[in-house]
């Protein structure tokens, strides 16, 4: 009888399963009633969140910005550079053993 007791008190007082399917409609409805306070609470914490952010500046985003462009072109040079030289290499190699 202790394991039923153990097992009753883990389930919260009462067993499920056991033909009362009205008490799991019930749930069903309270958990869909819960949506839009989960969903007011949810953007609440957003919009506190947000507050915290610390946004950039207009010059701190062009700053930024002119970086990124001149890096991908340095990086876009280079590598065209190493392909073209590499690739000059592969060829040269392929010609001299295709004799």
């Amino acid at each position: 009888m202790a394991m039923a007791e153990a097992v009753k008190l883990k389930d919260g007082g009462e067993r499920r399963g056991n033909g009362e399917g009205g008490n799991a409609i019930a749930a069903v409805f309270e958990k869909i009633a819960e949506y839009p306070t989960r969903w007011r609470t949810f953007l609440h914490e957003v919009r506190v969140e947000m507050r915290q952010v610390t946004w950039p500046t207009r010059h701190e985003v062009f700053v930024t910005t002119w970086v990124v462009i001149v890096t991908v072109a340095f990086f876009g040079v280079y590598f065209f550079g190493v392909d073209s030289g590499v690739s000059w290499l592969v060829q040269r190699i392929i010609r001299l053993f295709a004799h």
